[in-house]
């Protein structure tokens, strides 16, 4: 299993001990760039979130950087990564 495999149906942000998705909550799945096949937890957030940033050491600046997914709450699709601020 790679890495890449690995990940998927994992959710973003979750201790590593305890990274799958939990009954009762809303996830989006995150689509292309660094974080692909990753969950999102969108159940605190109003339908459609519209535009994320998250954090990622994974993506085209390293650690400190930032993944930008946009979509309509069920499926988020990666639009580029930026730089952290710092």
């Amino acid at each position: 299993m790679d890495e890449t495999e690995f990940m998927r149906g994992r959710v973003y942000g979750a201790a590593h001990e305890d990274a799958g998705p939990r009954p009762g909550r809303r996830y989006a799945e995150l689509v292309g760039g660094p974080l692909d096949g990753l969950l999102l937890d969108v159940t605190e957030r109003r339908e459609g979130p519209g535009e994320v940033v998250l954090a990622t050491e994974i993506g085209r600046y390293g650690a400190g950087g930032r993944a930008v997914y946009v979509g309509d709450g069920r499926r988020l699709e990666w639009r580029g990564d930026v730089p952290g601020v710092g």
